[in-house]
């Protein structure tokens, strides 16, 4: 339409109109005369609004968003500290049941061989000491500790106790190049000196050239005059490689530790010796190899009344 007199008249009396409309339509309210074409006009267009809302939604509802941003933002923070708490607790719990097991493991270990231990934590690596192979514990001089005191845990030796404090301890752990202790194999009693390699297996020398020694066999301490370094039956360690003995008056093999000693929390000072050798007690059963699950076999025998294939039996 072109910009002329007329047309901008016509623009006035319709803008005019749809003013009085919308007049007569609020003083209306629900008798509104213009209600029904209200009506036709939802019924036309609404699907048309429905589709463009649909579309027109996400839009929205990322700008409402936006708008709760700053609330979300906070509890999301909120919900972040307290699973972060609850993973430090669930974190603790798991630790304190794990050094319960410890406790308990180590508990019957001294009791299989009637020690009387003195238990400690290890608070520190021996880094101070140079290039050995220490941990420093909670326990010293007050606590009864004296030097040369055999040091075990749940699984079996730690070490032997080198220097006391008043309130702390140095350990010698038994992978140290340096460390030595006498060995019995079980059941057969054959003795050998164990030395450490550091975080290799442990080096056994068999005193015994012909001993018969098998991979998995067990050793414990052997012991020592007056149970200083050593007192006897602690478990060392499995045999995991045996050198032939090419006749040489000693035979070597190498043991793999029971101790994990990267991994040392809970350790015991044994302050009260065994009054008699308990011998391989302390040594945990064996498990029982698993039982070969039987295997049933069927054997079918023909009849002496089956049929030919195709005919009766009773022909």
């Amino acid at each position: 339409m072109r910009d002329t007199r007329e047309s901008r008249l016509l623009l006035v009396l319709l803008i005019a109109i749809a003013f009085a409309l919308i007049t007569v339509d609020i003083r209306a309210g629900e008798e509104s005369p213009v209600d029904g074409a209200r009506q036709a006009a939802a019924t036309v267009f609404g699907p048309v609004e429905k589709g463009v809302a649909t579309a027109v939604d996400p839009v929205g509802n990322a700008i409402g968003a936006v708008r709760d941003s700053g609330k979300r933002h906070n509890r999301i923070a909120t919900l972040e500290r307290e699973n972060a708490g609850l993973k430090a607790r669930l974190g603790s719990e798991d630790q304190t049941r794990s050094r319960v097991r410890e406790l308990d493991e180590m508990l019957k270990r001294a009791g299989a061989g009637q020690y009387g231990i003195k238990g400690a934590e290890v608070i520190a690596i021996g880094a101070a000491q140079g290039f050995s192979w220490t941990v420093t514990i909670d326990a010293g001089s007050k606590d009864g500790i004296e030097r040369d005191m055999t040091v075990l845990n749940g699984d079996g030796l730690v070490g032997r106790v080198s220097t006391v404090g008043p309130d702390t301890a140095t350990v010698v752990l038994a992978n140290d190049p340096d460390f030595t202790v006498g060995t019995r194999l079980e059941k057969t009693g054959e003795l050998g000196f164990a030395t450490g390699q550091g975080d290799r297996a442990l080096s056994v020398q068999m005193l015994n050239g012909k001993a018969k020694v098998n991979p998995g066999d067990r050793l414990v301490t052997f012991g020592s005059r007056g149970n200083k370094p050593f007192v006897p039956g602690v478990p060392i360690g499995e045999v995991v490689k045996v050198e032939p003995s090419r006749g040489d008056l000693t035979r070597t093999v190498w043991v793999k530790p029971f101790v994990t000693f990267s991994r040392l929390d809970i350790v015991g000072v044994v302050v009260t010796p065994p009054r008699e050798d308990p011998r391989d007690a302390v040594l945990p059963p064996k498990p029982e190899a698993p039982k070969p699950t039987p295997t049933v076999t069927v054997t079918v025998t023909p009849s002496a009344t089956a049929g030919v294939a195709g005919k009766p039996a009773d022909e």
